[in-house]
């Protein structure tokens, strides 16, 4: 087994365990960014959409009734399952759900006109090969749309918080910047059209509960921002009140991009 399937293999672990959560989670069930995928996108009735590593559905669900019918995948099985469910329950019909893993797409060159991935790519080993991948299966002139968390310019910050979220996650495999994705998507092919970065505020209990393995796990990343350096807690706003960590905040950037 090579490295890129031993991490493959850890995200379908961690994602089976906690694939209910990912569909109540606050930050993905109800972010601002949802509205604006759809106004940016601009889904037609037309529309052939895909949605890679849904998650909880979420995106799947905002597009749905705007497109002539969306593709909702992942990598996990329990978590395809529970997004399935939680799109049907909802009232959506015109879904097919696929197992598929996004740099290895089981889908035809020219496939689709919309491509999302929200809040997933920073758990893919390969993220050049995913990019290729989304521009292989894209038509001429179709858009994608790529939500991720993002890693600041200066390495002192990047390898802080990668680490922190790896802790957290064993899953995580590297939040990369935003010039590395500009790079990734303008070697694709990709003209980016629009894109916001953002600051996005995580309540410390409910973020690390949600994926962390054990309690030395939980302890390890709240005792890493605790201690952290004063430019680190100033640059993440990292709050804290009798050592204990309230909440922080981590950099998420949106873009789309035409094939």
């Amino acid at each position: 087994m090579d490295g890129t399937d031993s991490i493959k293999e850890r995200v379908q672990a961690q994602f089976g365990q906690h694939a209910e959560s990912y569909v109540t989670s606050e930050g993905h069930a109800h972010g601002t960014d949802l509205g604006l995928a759809v106004e940016w996108l601009h889904p037609t009735a037309h529309d052939a959409a895909l949605d890679i590593a849904t998650g909880g559905g979420h995106v799947a669900k905002s597009l749905a009734p705007y497109v002539h019918h969306v593709t909702v995948t992942d990598l996990t099985v329990r978590m395809l399952e529970t997004a399935r469910d939680h799109l049907t329950e909802s009232g959506v019909q015109n879904a097919q759900y696929v197992l598929a893993d996004a740099e290895e797409l089981p889908f035809l060159k020219n496939s689709f006109d919309l491509v999302t991935c929200r809040i997933a790519a920073h758990h893919f080993p390969n993220p050049q090969v995913f990019i290729r991948e989304v521009a292989r299966v894209l038509r001429p002139n179709g858009r994608f749309l790529l939500i991720d968390n993002v890693a600041p310019d200066d390495e002192e910050l990047s390898e802080f918080i990668n680490l922190v979220e790896t802790i957290r996650d064993p899953s995580h495999v590297r939040c990369l910047s935003v010039l590395q994705w500009r790079t990734l998507l303008e070697e694709a092919g990709f003209r980016i059209a629009r894109d916001t970065l953002r600051k996005k505020t995580h309540v410390f209990s409910t973020w690390v509960d949600r994926m962390a393995p054990t309690a030395a796990h939980r302890f390890a990343v709240s005792t890493m921002l605790v201690q952290a350096p004063e430019d680190v807690k100033t640059y993440f706003k990292i709050a804290t009140a009798d050592k204990t960590v309230m909440s922080f905040s981590t950099d998420e950037w949106m873009v789309l991009a035409v094939r």
